[in-house]
């Protein structure tokens, strides 16, 4: 399925309400090979917030994380699975305030909700389904208000541009600066209200096949001056 050749020819909405841009979105890296991150205590929500704030430089949003190696996890034991560490990111992160809104991408349907609780969790999620020119595929937004998952039905119809969520707050969003956890999937793999957001090394080439690169449908502008990709 050629989905490169799908979002060029047809507009996404921005999903925070506006492009991200080099003028107002600065590139987060969260990888091992930030050597600032050892100076952060992840376990002190306050003390990760100020990282994240002072990474983004004055700029509304930071953004970064698709298939992106990452120190962050090593802070809950969510990311344990099956003895080898889950630490390679299959979505991307926007970083900004809490209470931002999020809008839809391209018209869908709720395909399933739920409030995945638990420290270092995505918190409340909410994935989208959808089908442009004859392909679906899907969209999950991680780290949201509680309340957004209040009235939703399965199936409930949500058209392109429709606000439909905003982040979390850190109580709510499984401890984590507010930010939202965007991903684009082409195959749900039977799961409902969750997905995958980051996978073991040895995994990483399967989930890729699946959890296509968001920027696909975000198309970040970057200047010259920005880091060529958004992977940190």
């Amino acid at each position: 399925m050629d989905y490169n050749k799908l979002f060029r020819q047809k507009d996404a909405y921005p999903i925070m309400g506006e492009q991200l841009t080099a003028k107002n979105t600065k590139v987060l890296n969260l990888t091992v090979s930030n050597p600032h991150l050892s100076e952060v205590n992840l376990l002190d929500i306050a003390d990760f917030n100020r990282f994240i704030k002072q990474q983004m430089n004055g700029k509304k949003y930071g953004i970064g994380g698709y298939m992106e190696n990452r120190d962050i996890y090593r802070r809950s034991e969510v990311f344990a699975h099956d003895e080898a560490f889950r630490n390679i990111h299959l979505g991307v992160d926007i970083w900004t305030e809490a209470k931002a809104p999020v809008y839809a991408p391209f018209d869908g349907k709720i395909h399933s909700f739920r409030d995945n609780a638990g420290y270092g969790n995505y918190g409340p999620t909410i994935i989208l389904e959808h089908e442009v020119e004859g392909i679906t595929f899907f969209t999950l937004y991680g780290h949201l208000m509680r309340q957004d998952l209040e009235g939703l039905d399965k199936g409930q119809e949500i058209k392109q541009g429709q606000l439909f969520c905003h982040l979390g707050e850190e109580e709510e969003n499984g401890n984590w600066p507010p930010h939202l956890h965007f991903q684009l999937m082409n195959d749900m793999l039977e799961n409902d209200g969750d997905f995958p957001g980051v996978s073991a090394a040895h995994e990483a080439d399967y989930y890729c096949k699946i959890c296509l690169d968001p920027n696909l449908l975000l198309r970040f502008e970057r200047d010259s001056q920005t880091e060529s990709s958004i992977r940190g």
